[in-house]
């Protein structure tokens, strides 16, 4: 039986008996939120994509300089789909839920009065991709492994010691800095790792030179024509590389081989070229992090009242577009005015240069999607912590002794301080995400 209150009752006046909580409420007229990382689980499964990410691009691109294709079309096709991965990311993870002072998202912050934040986001888009452009050619130079390892290692000392202090000290300092000396001591590795293999290289090459020496002294000119049918690359026989085993990984005639494919051209220069650019490399890179740091947090105070700090999307998205801009023109004036024995190219050349170019595009791809999950993890436990990622050589150094046969056949010195130099870079990666802390 129906009571007669119900009964009489106005059919407007029914939602007045459902109860809302005021916590449900709450939620209901606060909307859908902005998906920002704030977790320190969260946080490090960002950084191991992010290492896994950054240490895979790198292989890529040295892997198509290697094949002989131009390194200024290389980049050009990586920066394309580099800014293309911040673009993605702003429009979908920056746009996800309503807008609010606290949380502004991407569209609105376009239009905000922050253009102190977006000249350091942009500030470290700069220097990055400097510091990449510059990595490309050290890694023909020294090699994929030592160019990752040194110049990682001087990210960490300078970029992590900067982020700890911006950060308030958020990071467990008796673990965070023990972390950094490993990296120190494995900058010192690195370097040591690069002596010795280029020792190696140059007794293989001597040994190769005296042994073809003697053989052309015991065999006649006829015997030596025949002898060339037996040829690593398709010039050999007209530069007079002759041999009768295969050009096998480590061995003479696979250095010989691959210096006549690849497009930077590195015998007869001094390794100091290499390890300089290695050096520089990672100055620039030590100061990326920093700069973005300052865009996100305000550090510095430049932010007028009521302005919101800019998410770590809208500032990705300045750092790629100023990324993308210095490795443009920087591209295109190489294209005609090469540097480092990189081959004279033409913007034509480089719109009909196909060879490869899906890979240069998926390198791009790679390193946006990787430096922007750093950066969401470091917004969530800390910039210091997310530099546990220039921990990339370990991935790096993986593929280029799969891929490229770096180390095969090198001495038991050069194989005892590659070790060395992985080991520390072990210590130090699990040691830095260690001292994750939890920014408030």
């Amino acid at each position: 039986m129906i009571p007669c209150c119900l009964l009489n009752m106005d059919f407007w006046s029914i939602p007045n008996l459902i109860q809302v909580s005021p916590e449900i409420e709450k939620v209901l007229s606060r909307g859908l939120k902005m998906y920002v990382v704030e977790s320190k689980g969260g946080a490090i499964v960002c950084m191991l994509l992010s290492l896994f990410f950054l240490g895979t691009w790198p292989a890529l691109l040295t892997l198509l300089e290697r094949r002989g294709r131009f390194p200024q079309h290389t980049y050009l096709d990586y920066t394309f789909t580099n800014l293309l991965a911040a673009v993605i990311i702003a429009f979908t993870f920056g746009q996800i839920g309503t807008s609010s002072v606290e949380n502004s998202n991407f569209l609105s912050q376009i239009s905000q009065d922050n253009w102190t934040s977006v000249l350091f986001a942009m500030t470290g888009g700069v220097v990055l991709s400097i510091g990449n452009l510059t990595t490309q050619y050290a890694w023909a130079f020294v090699g994929l492994s030592v160019t990752e390892v040194v110049s990682s290692s001087i990210t960490v000392v300078i970029g992590t010691t900067m982020n700890y202090y911006l950060d308030d000290k958020i990071n467990k300092a008796e673990i965070l800095f023990p972390g950094v000396g490993c990296f120190l001591i494995a900058v010192c590795l690195g370097s040591a790792v690069h002596a010795s293999n280029a020792a190696d290289n140059k007794a293989k090459l001597d040994s190769y030179s005296n042994d073809s020496k003697h053989s052309i002294r015991a065999n006649s000119i006829t015997d030596s024509k025949q002898a060339c049918t037996k040829r690593v690359g398709l010039n050999d026989a007209e530069k007079g590389v002759a041999s009768t085993e295969k050009a096998k990984f480590g061995t003479a005639l696979f250095l010989i081989d691959l210096e006549k494919r690849r497009a930077i051209k590195i015998f007869g220069k001094s390794t100091f070229i290499g390890l300089a650019l290695t050096f520089f490399a990672g100055s620039c890179f030590s100061l990326f992090s920093p700069a973005f740091n300052l865009a996100t947090n305000d550090q510095w105070r430049t932010l007028k009242d009521g302005v919101s700090h800019l998410s770590v999307y809208t500032a990705f998205f300045y750092f790629s577009v100023s990324c993308f801009v210095v490795a443009m023109i920087l591209n295109l004036i190489f294209l005609y005015r090469p540097v480092l024995n990189a081959p004279k190219s033409s913007l034509k050349a480089y719109l009909n240069d196909w060879n490869g170019r899906g890979w240069a595009l998926l390198a791009g791809l790679l390193c946006g999607f990787g430096n922007g999950l750093q950066f969401m993890g470091g917004q969530a436990a800390g910039y210091a912590a997310a530099d546990a990622v220039q921990a990339l050589p370990l991935v790096s150094t993986f593929w280029g002794i799969i891929l490229f046969g770096e180390y095969r056949r090198s001495s038991r010195k050069t194989y005892t301080f590659l070790v060395g130099m992985l080991f520390m870079f072990v210590v130090a990666v699990g040691i830095l995400m260690a001292s994750s802390g939890h920014r408030k």
